[in-house]
């Protein structure tokens, strides 16, 4: 397996690493899957598990029931969407005491960036509800001082409000040592987060999983998995 490291396209260390979180951090995207199903079942709403990569992974919990619905030729109000929201909130809780899984190299990436002093942050479409507990979980909840989640954005990616706040955030918790987005890194793995963060004008690292090298070609950078990742001199694979 070739390494792969943080220095070589920075010149250097990246001033800052934001992490995605749901298919980067854990594997969770199975779990939301399950609780969407589960949520919109009295609705008469069912999408397969190809359907939800396709077509729902990548947006934040709001979205991805208007697409629902949208798709499915029925009404929804705002009022009807914020207790959906709610009640997939509800379930997932449930769904993840059952457990979660770390992706490779994740979890030890995570702690040696921290180790190094480089700041971190998380950009997820997810809820901050949803991220808290599997993060203290897996046991990295300091490392991460900002998290930018589905609570404080109005639109979700690939719109590039979350990847906006999560850099402009570090940079005031670290005025010093942060100059531009360029020189942070975004790691993501679905296409709508890849563009988010190159919209935002960060570096991106995609990383596979439901999604291809291919699909991901607009990231800078690419690794098969975080394994790969590591703190030392050593070149890049690049998409082709």
């Amino acid at each position: 397996m070739s390494i792969l490291t943080l220095e070589t396209p920075f010149r250097g260390m990246p001033e800052a690493v934001v992490f995605d979180f749901d298919g980067v951090i854990v594997d969770s995207e199975p779990l939301h899957w399950k609780a969407f199903r589960e949520v919109l079942a009295p609705a008469g709403i069912a999408f397969p598990w190809e359907e939800y990569v396709d077509r729902y992974m990548g947006f934040d919990d709001r979205d991805a029931f208007r697409e629902a619905f949208r798709v499915h030729g029925k009404a929804l109000d705002d009022g009807r969407l914020a207790e959906l929201v709610g009640a997939k909130s509800r379930v997932f809780q449930r769904v993840i005491r059952e457990g979660v899984r770390p992706l490779p190299g994740a979890v030890s990436l995570i702690g040696s960036i921290h180790a190094r002093g480089i700041p971190l942050a998380i950009s997820s479409g997810a809820l901050r509800s949803d991220i808290d507990p599997i993060l203290a979980m897996l046991g990295i909840s300091g490392c991460f001082p900002l998290i930018v989640s589905a609570d404080d954005v109005e639109k979700s990616k690939p719109d590039p409000e979350s990847y906006r706040l999560a850099w402009s955030g570090l940079k005031r918790l670290h005025p010093a040592s942060m100059s531009s987005p360029e020189r942070s890194l975004a790691i993501e793995d679905t296409p709508a987060g890849v563009r988010a963060a190159k919209l935002a004008g960060l570096s991106v690292l995609a990383v596979a999983g439901s999604c291809g090298e291919r699909e991901l070609a607009e990231a800078d950078l690419f690794a098969d998995s975080l394994e790969q990742v590591r703190i030392a001199i050593s070149p890049w694979r690049t998409p082709p």
